[in-house]
């Protein structure tokens, strides 16, 4: 007898499309035959973790016997001082996206309706459909969230809006006066999830500083990671800051061991390395500056980022992707955003970059030959 799993499988999970991340150096080597390809699809910082976070990580791995402090005590201990924030405000997660699920799990019902924006980060509605939960978009304005847009999508069935912070894939961000209008404008009882993943190479003065705002606003909920600009994105360690009764209501949902002791001592060695992460933001400026001077000149469009990737149009991307990866260099084609057009490219070194804009010039330029 033959059963039809996808039948049994919950509704939410029947028809979705499982994430895609960018394709691993290995499977591209392996299946074109090539070396010495360049991963720039992921937004990972390109000068790896701190060498002081390997050390932690290294020597915590002679406890890799004994079952993580479900607690997370001394990274928190550690994140609560280096934000000036209380430890009872600190929710921690496998990466940001297992805190933005959290949420979900604790906060969201079948009935309810969560916000997103045109062209966000789709890890989001991936795991609100897998919860049943259902999505209104609101319409982006230059290719960047538009919190007024946000505001009129809101109904009596509205529970959650998710803000991206500068957004992925485009780079963009909301400006601090846009986001104190969005949190004036709503009921106290609906909740705002800012995702930060990229915090840490912002230096604009315009961009919200939302740990300001947790006293005034308890509704707000701010997710970062490690996975960026400390360069621990294997090790899968994020954090939610809150107030301190919503962070009691996601510890309730967090299942127990969900942050490993390898990560989260890495993570504390990474906090403390300051030098690293200036040096990986100005490895990021310069190399911002490097791709856009490049692209200008190449007549090459691209959305204005302050993250550490930059989004380009180059016709059809798909193709350009494709012969890409033939010259060694994977990128994020972007289609699946409803962004046929447009790649997106992580900063790199200024050695990666060069190689990435050498390949792009003969890929567009074969592009347009077709």
């Amino acid at each position: 007898m033959t059963i039809d799993f996808r039948t049994l499988a919950n509704i939410g999970i029947r028809n979705l499309t499982p994430y895609q991340p960018g394709k691993p150096i290995e499977e591209v080597e392996r299946e074109l035959g090539i070396q010495s390809v360049i991963k720039l699809a992921s937004n990972e910082n390109p000068l790896g973790p701190s060498p002081k976070a390997i050390q932690a990580a290294e020597h915590a791995l002679s406890a890799a016997h004994i079952y993580p402090d479900g607690n997370c005590y001394e990274f928190k201990q550690t994140l609560a001082a280096f934000l000036s924030i209380r430890t009872e405000q600190i929710t921690v997660g496998n990466g940001s996206e297992n805190l933005l699920e959290l949420v979900v799990k604790a906060f969201l019902n079948p009935d309810e309706t969560a916000i997103i924006s045109q062209y966000a980060f789709l890890t989001i509605p991936i795991i609100l459909k897998s919860y049943g939960i259902q999505i209104k978009v609101a319409p982006a304005i230059h290719w960047g969230h538009d919190v007024r847009h946000i505001i009129q999508a809101i109904d009596k069935k509205t529970k959650m809006i998710f803000l991206v912070n500068p957004n992925n894939p485009t780079g963009t961000y909301t400006h601090a006066n846009d986001f104190e209008l969005l949190m004036q404008s709503i009921p106290p009882h609906i909740i705002v999830i800012c995702d930060e993943a990229y915090s840490e190479y912002i230096s604009h003065h315009d961009y919200p500083n939302t740990l300001s705002l947790l006293a005034h606003y308890p509704n707000l909920i701010i997710t970062r990671t490690f996975s960026k600009a400390y360069g621990l994105a294997a090790l899968r360690i994020g954090y939610a800051i809150s107030s301190s009764e919503v962070a009691d209501i996601l510890n309730r949902a967090r299942l127990p061991f969900n942050v490993n002791t390898i990560a989260s001592h890495a993570a504390c060695a990474a906090l403390a390395d300051h030098k690293h992460v200036e040096r990986s933001i100005q490895v990021n400026n310069e190399g911002m500056q490097q791709l856009e001077s490049s692209l200008k000149s190449l007549n090459l469009s691209f959305i204005p980022s302050i993250a550490n990737f930059i989004t380009i149009d180059v016709g059809h991307a798909v193709t350009v992707y494709q012969n890409l990866l033939r010259e060694g260099v994977i990128v994020r084609p972007l289609h699946a955003y409803d962004m046929p057009r447009h790649i997106r490219v992580t900063i790199g070194t200024e050695a990666q970059n060069t190689r990435f804009l050498a390949a792009l010039v003969k890929c567009v330029q074969y592009e347009k030959s077709d």
